[in-house]
């Protein structure tokens, strides 16, 4: 069965680790927005594409344990490396080999890292993110609209692409493996920041709404200051629904709820746990603006982690990912 995961950042690295083990023909598509951090720095020093998200897919994918602390350490000591991390400057140091062929570069770090499924770049241009907000303002780059200086910062309107140069050219192989899927999952992961970034792309969205293959959203179990204050379930569903252009045939949404000390910590950064009305919200009072593709099938688990933090649990995922397939 041939599968696809949508999205970036720490999200899709979770559900990448969830899936890993089964049997299934994975494919992970990367945004390539990510602008904070050693990512950001190579970017804007070098001129290269992010390799971070990347690099998390890949370490989610490989069968190397200690992959993860190796690759993700940070120097210390040199002064231009400082807080640059190994596997970073790794896949820079073969993209700039390959004569800038960035993609092929990602291809290599897989085969050393002997990486269950393919990791792609949703595309192989440059770009910036930027945010409209709703009282006008633009707020340019991911780091940027992740880092929230006000309480009172409007909310995002809609968000589009700003190409360094030229146009935007999405990475041909995502789009082939989006046409011959049987599923694509998207989520979980920053609603405006790692997920719909990759839909903002015509070709990306145009394969979505034309592919024969269910489409699996997986909620968030927080909201995020600045991007999804006051979200519930059925907003999330709302707004991805709106890039995809199509309905989703499948969502995942918690029903859990953390320990009262954890969400304490999370509401004191402005975070708060999604609340699943999805029960009470008939599949067409979702006011999004889609083309339909059937009702939408509610799966509602408890997927929170034991652990101090209100996130995902990885074989809670890998579970209810088996018994949707």
């Amino acid at each position: 069965m041939k599968v696809v995961t949508i999205g970036g950042g720490t999200g899709q690295f979770t559900l990448l680790s969830a899936i890993r083990d089964l049997e299934l023909d994975i494919t992970a598509i990367v945004s390539m927005v990510d602008s904070g951090g050693s990512t950001g720095r190579l970017r804007d020093e070098l001129g290269v594409l992010p390799p971070g998200d990347i690099l998390k897919c890949l370490i989610a994918l490989s069968p190397y344990k200690d992959a993860r602390k190796i690759l993700q350490s940070r120097f210390k000591y040199s002064e231009k490396l400082r807080n640059h991390n190994a596997g970073n400057m790794l896949i820079v140091f073969l993209s700039e080999y390959l004569h800038g062929n960035f993609p092929e570069a990602v291809e290599a770090m897989g085969e050393i890292m002997n990486v269950k499924g393919t990791v792609l770049p949703v595309m192989t241009s440059k770009a910036t993110l930027v945010a409209e907000l709703e009282n006008g303002e633009l707020i340019y780059g991911e780091s940027n609209i992740d880092l929230v200086r006000s309480s009172k910062r409007s909310k995002i309107k809609k968000t589009f692409l700003v190409p360094h140069s030229g146009n935007l050219n999405v990475y041909p192989p995502a789009v082939e493996e989006i046409m011959n899927a049987d599923y694509v999952l998207i989520g979980p992961g920053d609603l405006y920041t790692s997920l719909t970034p990759n839909f903002l792309l015509t070709e990306i969205k145009q394969a979505i709404r034309n592919t024969s293959a269910n489409i699996v959203y997986i909620v968030n179990v927080m909201t995020k200051s600045g991007e999804t204050d006051g979200f519930q379930a059925s907003d999330f569903v709302r707004v991805i629904e709106d890039y995809l252009g199509r309905k989703v045939e499948i969502v995942v949404v918690n029903n859990a709820r953390p320990a009262e000390d954890i969400l304490k910590k999370y509401q004191e950064e402005g975070a708060f746990l999604v609340n699943n009305d999805l029960d009470m919200v008939n599949n067409h009072e979702i006011n999004s603006d889609t083309s339909g593709h059937g009702e939408r099938k509610i799966i509602a688990r408890n997927l929170i982690t034991e652990q101090m933090l209100a996130r995902h649990d990885i074989e809670k995922l890998k579970n209810v990912i088996t018994e949707i397939l």
